[in-house]
């Protein structure tokens, strides 16, 4: 079985190289993202596999196609990067990562919280500088606080049970109730309730036609104000220019994202001695406000045994014809 690996980073390799021996699957392994102009490296391949800023759409697909690959491993648990539709008519199955630590993005979550709460990571580079003024570090107490949570699956549903631990009042939002996070006390209201009860707001839903642009500026205005804004699922649950806006108006007083619209261009790459193009990102790092991490939740030594060996388990369940437990359709 020959596998096509975009987006590949020394990490990556590392752990697929690792859990290799027990499958010996034969690895191209390509630091470029897949796209229509790169989908050609997949020739005489029967598998591809991807990440979350592969380009996997209906031009991407036919070209697969055509270069015989039959399955479209995802190493992630999103999928909207990959046309299902033009999957399922190239007869191309597609696979995923449902769960591989939920703990990893919710802990992530609160690192974002806590780090922007408590300016922890100003404190550490004043120290640095020998300067140990107190001056504007100044953060507030999580215990009693609203936490308004919009996604309760497996990510959400673990970051109610951490917050909890905290003293909050859990507030959240998914279209399916949680009977168990009922039980550990958290409320379930509709989205316009928990947006405007909430003191944090953190996003933990999928991105589809319903949650694109769920924080946007109708939504932002009904927030209270100064309110705290976590994602740490997709960057287009939230509308970066309006979120600008509330940050400029002080309606939004700290927005931590571990996502961002367009990361495509940005996350996992090394731009250090490069100027970046991106006037969003520019903006929002110049607010002393915001905290940015590059797409980095998941990325625990946990999460990535689990990743690997369940990307590699539905390549096998492929290849013996076998039941596909993972399968997107």
């Amino acid at each position: 079985m020959k596998i096509a690996v975009f987006s590949t980073k020394s990490y990556d390799q590392e752990y697929f190289e690792k859990y290799n021996e027990k499958y010996g699957y034969i690895f191209s392994f390509y630091e470029t993202a897949l796209n229509a102009d790169t989908a050609r490296l997949s020739a005489d391949c029967d598998v591809v596999c991807v990440f979350v800023n592969d380009v996997v759409n209906e031009e991407t697909i036919q070209i697969l196609a055509s270069n015989g690959v039959k399955l479209i491993a995802l190493r992630c648990a999103g999928y909207n990067n990959v046309d299902l539709e033009a999957a399922e008519k190239a007869d191309i199955k597609v696979v995923r990562v449902p769960a591989y630590s939920p703990e990893a993005v919710a802990e992530h979550a609160l690192a974002l919280i806590l780090t922007l709460n408590r300016k922890t990571h100003k404190a550490y580079n004043r120290v640095r500088e020998g300067n140990f003024s107190l001056k504007n570090l100044i953060g507030f107490n999580l215990n009693n606080k609203v936490i308004g949570v919009i996604g309760t699956g497996k990510i959400g549903a673990t970051f109610c049970k951490i917050l909890k631990g905290f003293g909050c009042k859990i507030l959240a939002f998914d279209i399916s109730k949680n009977d168990e996070l009922i039980e550990l006390g958290v409320e379930f209201l509709p989205l316009e309730e928990v947006l405007k009860q909430a003191d944090i707001i953190s996003l933990h839903c999928p991105l589809n036609k319903h949650t694109k642009h769920i924080v946007n500026e109708n939504s932002i205005a009904s927030m209270k104000d100064g309110v705290m804004i976590i994602n740490t699922s997709r960057g287009a649950l939230i509308n970066t220019a309006e979120a600008i806006e509330g940050l400029k108006n002080r309606k939004i007083g700290y927005l931590g994202i571990d996502v961002y619209e367009q990361e495509e261009n940005l996350f996992f790459e090394d731009l250090s001695e490069h100027i970046i193009q991106d006037d969003m990102i520019l903006r929002l790092l110049s607010f002393p406000n915001v905290l940015i991490t590059s797409h980095q939740a998941y990325f625990t030594k946990e999460a990535m045994n689990q990743i690997t060996i369940i990307t590699l388990e539905n390549i096998k369940s492929f290849e013996n014809n076998t039941e596909l437990k993972n399968v997107v359709r």
